[in-house]
């Protein structure tokens, strides 16, 4: 029986993606792990790897199609031996009109995996289980009950790595099986067709005054989690004035005795923006009841201080994150963020490397704005928005002086964080930001 290649869901609020191109051919021998194809998400360029074993008998959705939606059928992989031209391949939806009814049946591999009780011993008999012929060789070659094993692929199906799992730990229970990050929009759309509102907002304009683009998956997923965020989150804003006079006579001499490469190069040069993150991770961490994400059932208070960073790319933004900012130097910060986003603007992050984390921050200053309020980044509870560090008079010992402040924001989620909280973990903040050696022990 044929495995099917489905367009992986690579991010919660993806629905659609780009079939770039394939990297394997009709024919091709594939393994567990090889690569097959190249997805173009909302928020990245990705890898589809393989998690059977087989022959690539049949590509299904040609590359450079655009908009196929998650979970449609975009190739198959046929057992050794089985022959490419015997294997039916399902048409893909994204090729199907919206309003036709399906003519043929669903691809199996789209339904929930039965009931671990349900199927016969290695899915001989019985319902099926959904498994992967490497992953059934093995668990009958081992007498193993794949009832028993609990799979780790898409929609729960059970690929190698799970039964080795099970092989490796015949006494362990098998641990109940996560939820699937829903790739439905997070918010529903206004009443009425998009074409409709979109031609009364352009009646409002002469004919031939503006040009019309469409919007791209990034900008459409940006609108949608915007939306849905600034609808439900209830939003409390704390601001505050740091002075930056030792941080910027530290940075400076940090990044002097920075060591040089042969080419004259240095190692490392710590920015404003580094110590900002490296700030705002030990302030969640020494104020522990704000490194919080709100669910409806219970707080998750977060272990460690893993901090977005808000980059500018082509057509929108995305934030990367610093995992465990808290423990890592000034100049590990800097190299990482460096590479996230160079990543980031060539559309090669990872999942992991832009999803959940505790915090954010966005920094504006660096393009002139004095202070502004950023909308919180789901499922984070709270983002901190960053203004320009500028000369401004202050009053010191009843004297005039000149001083180096940088305005903060601070937008949190009140079901998580309350004011008096919020307070708190600025008030941490901003003394780790004008008494910076304290972040180098």
């Amino acid at each position: 029986m044929p495995a099917n290649i489905l367009m992986p869901a690579l991010s919660p609020t993806m629905e659609k993606g780009n079939l770039v191109r394939w990297l394997k051919k009709e024919g091709d021998k594939v393994r567990s792990g090889d690569v097959l194809a190249e997805i173009e998400t909302d928020k990245a360029t990705m890898e589809v790897e393989a998690v059977d074993e087989g022959i690539l008998a049949k590509i299904v959705v040609p590359e450079g199609t655009a908009n196929v939606p998650v979970n449609d059928v975009i190739g198959l992989i046929a057992e050794e031996g089985e022959e490419a031209g015997e294997v039916a391949s399902p048409q893909p939806s994204v090729a199907a009109a919206p309003s036709a009814a399906p003519t043929e049946p669903e691809p199996r591999l789209e339904r929930a995996p039965a009931p671990a009780s349900a199927p016969s011993h290695n899915g001989e008999a019985g319902p099926r289980l959904f498994a992967s012929p490497l992953a059934r060789r093995i668990a009958k070659e081992a007498g193993l009950d794949l009832a028993g094993v609990t799979g780790s692929g898409p929609h729960g199906r059970i690929v190698e790595r799970d039964v080795k799992t099970a092989l490796a730990r015949p006494s362990a229970p098998a641990p109940a099986e996560e939820a699937r990050p829903t790739s439905a929009p997070m918010s529903q759309a206004p009443a009425g067709e998009p074409s409709a509102r979109g031609d009364m907002i352009k009646s409002n304009f002469a004919p031939g005054s503006f040009d019309e683009i469409p919007h791209d998956s990034m900008r459409r997923t940006i609108a949608r989690r915007l939306v849905e965020a600034s609808q439900t989150i209830p939003h409390f804003y704390l601001s505050i004035d740091c002075r930056l006079d030792a941080l910027l006579s530290l940075r400076e001499a940090i990044n002097s005795v920075a060591p040089k490469d042969k080419d004259g190069a240095p190692a490392y040069k710590i920015s404003v923006n580094d110590f900002i993150i490296k700030a705002l991770a030990l302030a969640l961490i020494r104020v522990p009841d704000a490194n919080v994400t709100w669910t409806e059932t219970a707080m998750l208070k977060h272990h460690s201080a893993d901090v977005g960073v808000a980059v500018a790319i082509p057509g929108g933004l995305i934030t990367p994150i610093v995992r465990g900012a808290e423990s890592k130097t000034l100049s590990v910060i800097s190299n990482e963020m460096k590479d996230l986003a160079a990543r980031a603007r060539a559309r090669k992050l990872k999942p992991a490397e832009y999803q959940g984390g505790s915090a954010s921050v966005s920094n504006l200053g660096m393009v002139g704005i004095k202070n502004f309020s950023a909308i919180i980044n789901p499922p984070q509870a709270s983002i901190l928005a960053v203004g320009a560090a500028e000369q401004r008079a202050v009053v010191e010992k009843g004297a005039l002086a000149v001083a180096t402040l940088m305005s903060v924001t601070l937008s949190t989620d009140h079901r998580a964080i309350d004011g008096a909280l919020g307070a708190e973990l600025l008030a941490v903040f901003k003394s780790l930001i004008e008494n910076p050696m304290g972040m180098l022990v």
